[in-house]
């Protein structure tokens, strides 16, 4: 009877503490095309990295699909337009499909029409935007935005004009919310987060992650504090190293118990909930693979019988030439992770 390796155990020592990192099945966007007769050619997921009164919090149920992506709806204008966004701690800009998208991946999805709000601004300018996978041009404005019920005036918004390839065509979301810091934000735009700063709309200036498991429901998106319900113990912190992504310094990895001596002069990581992998340097995954007898496929992924390792490589180095790792969803379904604004530190805790 066919079985997925579940052996294997990744260790990760960050500042206060180990933390584990079981590898699991998924499939990824660029399945669910191979499933269609499309073939996309591999990209690196580490190169996106290279280039008051009323306030309140809220937590907010996302979607998870198929343990790969996990999205959740916010409104857009006046009346509110509904659009289902991937939340992503790897970028910063808020975009969505629009009227002004013609191609195959726009007419996939709900589109926006500034038309069609009373509160919308253009501001005339355009952006570009890559992603590990996919990329889109389009221009900016301005609109109301509604997350969890946090509702943000004049919030730059990003409307796509043109979505290139098919990568986007399988999305189950119709846009992207990025959730970094505003120093990577295509067009110097405000990232929705500092807006709710700004506006002192949060009663801490802070969000959290819960990420289900198994395909199942029951995600949680927090902004503003944190739900007790959804971790155990202690929460480890750990400082952010650059104010760009949410990058974090790793000191250690462990295989099995065993240290691998990888991140004896340090590595760098950055946690990104819109990665679905684990992402590891690529000078490292032929140990990792061989760890647990898995085989390169005829695909460029690595497998063992008919499951998919959820490992893959990045062949770039951090920003101080360090080791670079992704702690995609694979990852941060273990823990509840919280991002936390004012003190510029990533925490996780066991996830309940």
């Amino acid at each position: 009877m066919m079985k997925c390796i579940v052996a294997l155990l990744v260790f990760v020592v960050l500042a206060e503490g180990i933390v584990r990192i079981p590898l699991t099945k998924y499939k990824s966007m660029r399945q669910a095309l191979r499933e269609k007769g499309i073939e996309l050619p591999y990209q690196d997921p580490a190169s996106k990295y290279q280039n008051n009164e009323f306030s309140t919090s809220a937590n907010m149920y996302i979607n998870n699909y198929a343990d790969t992506t996990y999205y959740g709806p916010i409104t857009i204008g006046t009346p509110p337009q509904s659009f289902l966004v991937l939340f992503d701690t790897g970028s910063a800009n808020l975009w969505v499909d629009s009227i002004y998208c013609n191609t195959q991946a726009c007419n996939a999805h709900t589109k926006f029409n500034p038309q069609q709000s009373s509160t919308y601004t253009a501001n005339g300018r355009s952006f570009y935007l890559p992603y590990g996978a996919g990329s889109l041009y389009g221009t900016f404005g301005y609109d109301t935005v509604n997350v969890g019920g946090i509702v943000i005036n004049n919030q730059e918004i990003g409307l796509s004009t043109n979505e290139p390839g098919r990568t986007f065509e399988v999305a189950k979301f119709d846009g992207i919310l990025g959730l970094s810091y505003p120093s990577i934000s295509a067009g110097g735009e405000t990232p929705v987060m500092d807006n709710m700063i700004s506006q002192n709309l949060l009663n801490a200036n802070i969000f959290a992650f819960y990420l289900s498991r198994g395909g199942q429901q029951g995600s949680v998106l927090s902004f503003g504090g944190v739900d007790e319900q959804l971790y155990q113990g202690q929460i480890y912190w750990t400082p952010v190293t650059a104010e760009t992504y949410w990058q974090i310094g790793v000191d250690g990895f462990q295989i099995n118990g065993r240290e691998t001596g990888w991140c004896s002069q340090g590595c760098q990581s950055i946690v990104d909930t819109g990665t679905s992998m684990l992402t590891a340097p690529s000078n490292y995954l032929g140990y990792l693979m061989q760890a647990i007898g898995a085989q390169q496929s005829q695909y460029g992924m690595h497998g063992y019988q008919f499951c998919t390792v959820a490992i893959t490589p990045t062949y770039l180095p951090s920003q101080n030439g360090q080791p670079l790792w992704i702690f995609g969803d694979v990852f941060l379904r273990e823990y509840y992770s919280i991002y936390d604004r004012t003190n510029n530190r990533v925490g996780f805790a066991a996830a309940a």
